[in-house]
C-alpha cells in the first residue's frame, strides 16, 4: 500500500494527546495513533515528513515548520504554492514504495520530530520504531484515513503547537464529509454507478477494498468494480480482460497520459465508460484531488467526484469551492484561469 496514516489525540475533543510533563518542562509524552508513547519537545518547530501524505498535511497546517518536500515541487506545481514554500528542498521519503532517504539525512536536517501520516499497520509501526531508535528523533504515526481527516488535523495541530489552525481545518473537513455523504446517500442502491479507478499510463493499476488510494470512492459510496470482484488488499495490477468483464459506468484517473490515450486506444473501446464518454481526469496541481498522495487534498476531490458522477446532486459551480479550498489549505488563491485549467479533465475532450 502506497499510502500512510496515523495518530494521536489529546485531552477533550477525543484527542489522544497526553501532556504528562509539568508546565516548565521541555518535553512532553504523547501517544500516537498506533498506541506508541513518544517523548517530544514542548515546542515543535521543525518537522521532517516521512512520506508524501505527511508533507501535504504538515504544509496545510503550518508550512513554516515543514523542513522540505519528499520530492521537489515541479514547475507546473509551483504557481499553486507561495514561492518560499515551493522552494523548500527535496528530502526524499522514508515510507511507501521506493523510499529514497537514508537516516543520516534525517539526522542532518535536525528535526524536532519525524511525522508519518497514513497507515498504522504493523509494518509502519516497525519502521517508525527503527527510525526513532537509529536517529534518536521522536517519530510519530498519524492516522491518515480520509474519513478521519478532522481528527488528523486536530491531533497534528496539537502536536505542532497550532491547535487553532488545526481546529479550523478540522471543521472544514467535517462539513465536507457530512455534506457529500448526505448527498451520495440520496442515490438509490440500484442507481449507484460502477466506477473503475485507473492508475498508471496503461490504466491497469487500481485499488481494491482496504486500499487508502481509493478511499475517495469508498466515501462517495459508488461501486468500486475492482473491489467488488477482487476483495481486500491494496494496489493491484489487473488485465484488460478483467476491465472488459466489469464494464464500469465511469472511469476516474489521475494519469493524464492514460486519459489522453483512452479515447483512441482500441483495447479500451469496448468498455462502457469509454463508449459513453465518461472518463474523468482528476485535477492534479499541486496535488492530485483523489489520490497521490492520499492526504487531505482528497476533501476537495470528493466534491469533484460528486460533480462528475452525479451532477444533478452537485449542481453548484466547483470553481468557488476550489478557490476557497486552495486559499485555506494551500495558502495561495488560484486565478480564474488556473481553476479552469484544473477542471479541464472533468469533461471529455472535444
Amino acid at each position: 500500500m502506497a499510502g500512510r496514516h496515523g495518530w494521536m489525540a489529546g485531552a477533550g475533543a477525543g484527542l489522544l494527546l497526553a501532556l504528562l510533563a509539568g508546565p516548565a518542562a521541555a518535553e512532553r509524552m504523547v501517544t500516537d495513533s498506533s498506541g506508541r508513547r513518544v517523548t517530544v519537545p514542548d515546542r515543535v518547530e521543525r518537522v521532517f515528513p516521512a512520506g508524501p501524505p505527511a508533507s501535504v498535511v504538515v504544509y496545510m497546517l503550518a508550512p513554516e515548520k515543514l523542513l522540505g518536500w519528499t520530492r521537489a515541487i515541479s514547475p507546473p506545481e509551483r504557481p499553486f504554492l507561495p514561492d518560499r514554500y515551493a522552494d523548500l528542498p527535496e528530502l526524499g521519503r522514508l515510507t511507501g514504495r521506493g523510499n529514497t532517504v537514508n537516516l543520516e539525512t534525517v539526522v542532518a536536517a535536525k528535526p524536532d520530530v519525524v511525522v508519518d501520516v497514513g497507515s498504522t499497520a504493523p509494518t509502519f509501526v516497525s519502521l517508525a520504531d527503527r527510525v526513532q531508535e537509529q536517529t534518536r528523533v521522536p517519530t510519530l504515526l498519524i492516522d491518515g484515513h480520509l474519513a478521519d481527516s478532522a481528527r488528523t488535523f486536530r491531533t497534528l495541530g496539537a502536536l505542532m503547537g497550532v491547535a487553532e489552525r488545526g481546529e479550523e481545518l478540522a471543521r472544514y473537513a467535517e462539513r465536507t464529509l457530512n455534506d457529500v455523504r448526505r448527498r451520495f446517500d440520496d442515490v438509490p442502491e440500484g442507481k449507484r454507478l460502477k466506477v473503475y479507478m485507473a492508475r498508471g499510463p496503461r490504466g491497469l493499476q487500481t485499488g481494491i477494498r482496504g486500499s487508502i488510494n481509493v478511499e475517495a470512492l469508498d466515501v462517495a459510496g459508488v461501486r468500486n468494480v475492482a473491489a467488488e470482484n477482487l476483495g481486500n488488499g491494496g494496489l493491484v495490477n489487473v488485465s484488460m480482460e478483467q476491465v472488459l468483464a466489469w464494464q464500469p459506468d465511469a472511469i476516474v484517473t489521475i494519469d493524464r497520459g492514460f486519459y489522453e490515450s483512452v479515447w483512441t486506444d482500441p483495447l479500451w473501446q469496448g468498455v462502457k465508460a469509454v463508449r459513453d464518454r465518461r472518463v474523468y481526469l482528476s485535477p492534479g496541481l499541486p496535488f492530485t484531488w483523489i489520490d497521490s498522495p492520499p492526504a487531505a487534498n482528497r476533501l476537495l476531490g470528493l466534491r469533484w467526484l460528486g460533480a462528475v458522477l452525479y451532477p444533478e446532486l452537485f449542481p453548484e459551480d466547483l470553481r468557488e469551492e476550489t478557490r476557497r479550498f486552495y486559499a485555506l489549505f494551500y495558502h495561495r488563491e488560484p486565478t480564474a484561469e488556473q481553476i479552469d485549467a484544473l477542471l479541464a479533465g472533468s469533461r471529455p475532450p472535444g
